[in-house]
């Protein structure tokens, strides 16, 4: 394969006409452009240079090797660009997962400004429920931190803990209370409203365990803003992350669950190899402020 830096002596020396004029260009010394001249003609086996007088000329292979590089240079410029473009992060894709409610709520501030800041940035937004992990293939992915290991390969940046509660009717004898105790919920039915192997509900069962008894869940939904329509009509109360809870459906309230009260802890996932990368860096910035804006919201 040929070097690229002594086909760029030969195209310097066929552009200024002299091995002198050539190494001044280059910042090399005159010697050392003869020196990469002469390995480049042993390396292609043709003759690049002749002598002529006190000076030198290119030969006809010469001139023809030197113009059939120019393809090669310009390539090797667009590249160059394209470094200095993900250098800044303004080219490029950026993978982000995410679950429902963590997406809902921050995601659109997030991907509004990454698309502002970095123009040229392909986003590539992932649905992740019921991973149990972070997918090897993404960059960024949000995620409640189970009890087992944090995906391999990331580095894992706590966002924040996010309380359940619990969403009865207005007219719930419950709804009086600042704060419902978790096990006065034992003999309530619940409606249901996640995956059976969740994380999160993992989170919720553990806390009932804690007490002494199992949820009876009368009706089974697979996600939170489907729950709600039940509750409304009396079949049962739901719990669910204050993050989920969104804005409550017109007759319906919510009360912090205590003693105990689960807890969720939501995380950003990174990547390491891309975890320096201008546009991931900035992504966990605006998750950070994201999350602030929404707990400020909720207060």
């Amino acid at each position: 394969m040929l070097d690229v830096n002594r086909l760029r002596v030969l195209r310097a020396v066929v552009a200024k006409g002299s091995i002198r004029a050539a190494a001044d260009a280059l910042d090399y010394t005159p010697s050392a452009v003869s020196q990469q001249l002469a390995v480049l003609q042993r390396e292609t086996g043709l003759r690049l240079i002749e002598r002529v007088g006190r000076g030198v000329e290119p030969t006809s292979a010469g001139r023809a090797l030197a113009a059939g590089s120019e393809a090669v240079f310009r390539e090797l410029s667009r590249l160059d660009g394209l470094v200095r473009d993900l250098r800044t992060g303004r080219t490029g894709s950026l993978s982000i997962g995410y679950f429902a409610s963590a997406g809902a709520a921050w995601l659109p501030a997030v991907v509004t400004a990454l698309r502002e800041e970095f123009p040229e940035l392909r986003l590539d937004l992932r649905w992740t429920e019921g991973f149990e992990a972070s997918p090897v293939d993404l960059d960024v992915t949000l995620l409640v931190e189970g009890r087992g290991t944090r995906p391999p390969g990331t580095i894992v940046y706590p966002l924040i803990d996010d309380p359940y509660e619990v969403v009865m009717r207005e007219d719930d004898p419950l709804a009086a209370r600042a704060a419902v105790p978790l096990a006065e919920l034992a003999d309530r039915p619940w409606i249901d409203n996640d995956v059976h192997q969740g994380v999160c509900r993992g989170v919720l069962l553990a806390a009932c365990a804690e007490v002494g008894f199992a949820p009876q869940f009368s009706v089974e939904m697979r996600d939170y803003r489907t729950a709600l329509p039940f509750v409304s009509s009396g079949i049962g109360i739901t719990v669910l992350p204050a993050l989920a809870r969104g804005e409550l459906p017109t007759g319906l309230v919510s009360r912090p669950v205590v003693s105990p009260t689960p807890v969720r802890r939501i995380s950003v996932a990174v990547g390491k190899a891309v975890a320096d990368h201008p546009a991931v860096v900035r992504t966990v910035e605006l998750l950070r402020k994201a999350v602030t804006s929404e707990a400020g919201v909720r207060e």
